[in-house]
């Protein structure tokens, strides 16, 4: 049995709006967005990297990315770029595991550990509780965190329609879990999906939700820099 772990960067984070620094411009990726001393991106792979049961890491890059710092990479020797990136994500991911197993052979039963670029408080402790309480399970699981807030569904115009109940709600995160070869056909099926689990989902399967925390966020408005920059500094690592 073998963990592979798959990073798809292939896209521009545009809800990030135009945000720039002394050195990067608003077109920059926010994935290579400096965060901690290091690119955004870096602190993700590096968990990933040093988690003992992840055999490599596979980073899926646009075919024309000239912003990939290899130079901060140099450092992760489990690390793998692939430049077959698509226009979606569901497509990134497809196109990253007919790469992997291209270049690994039969990987179809070995489970693939999909987590988002943009995710960087990532730790080793987390990608290890995952792996242990997904374990042999065949539908794969995902960490995740139960809803705290009440939800509101909004009508045209910016009003309230409905208050949804939040009890059984989770907040999907990353890494997300599955077998090589059921992943791949899941996205064949469900291709147009923003993760993994629902294009399981859309096999008739019901992933297993493993609780996580919400210092695993994920960098989607400029704010959330500074909340990953706070948590990086502060929480115990891994």
């Amino acid at each position: 049995m073998t963990y592979y772990a798959l990073v798809p960067a292939a896209g521009s984070g545009s809800r990030m709006g135009a945000l720039a620094t002394q050195t990067l411009t608003p077109s920059t990726p926010k994935q290579y967005l400096p965060l901690a001393g290091q690119p955004m991106i870096w602190h993700a792979l590096a968990t990933l990297c040093a988690t003992p049961a992840i055999a490599n890491v596979f980073v899926v890059l646009a075919p024309d990315d000239t912003l990939w710092p290899a130079v901060d990479m140099a450092a992760l020797p489990k690390l793998r770029v692939l430049r077959c990136g698509g226009d979606t994500r569901a497509q990134s991911v497809a196109n990253g595991l007919r790469a992997m197993a291209a270049e690994l052979g039969d990987i179809d039963d070995d489970w693939i550990l999909v987590h988002d670029a943009a995710r960087p408080c990532l730790t080793v402790a987390l990608v290890e509780k995952l792996i242990a309480e997904v374990g042999e399970d065949d539908a794969g699981g995902l960490l995740a965190v139960p809803v705290a807030d009440t939800l509101k569904r909004a009508r045209d115009g910016g009003r309230v329609l409905e208050t949804v109940l939040r009890e059984n709600l989770w907040q999907a995160q990353t890494p997300q879990m599955f077998r090589h070869r059921l992943l791949l056909n899941a996205l064949g099926i469900a291709p147009s999906v923003t993760d993994e689990a629902s294009a399981i989902e859309a096999l008739g399967l019901s992933p297993r939700l493993v609780a996580a925390d919400v210092g695993n966020l994920k960098v989607t408005y400029p704010l959330d820099l500074q909340l990953a920059e706070w948590v990086l500094q502060y929480r115990e690592r891994p």
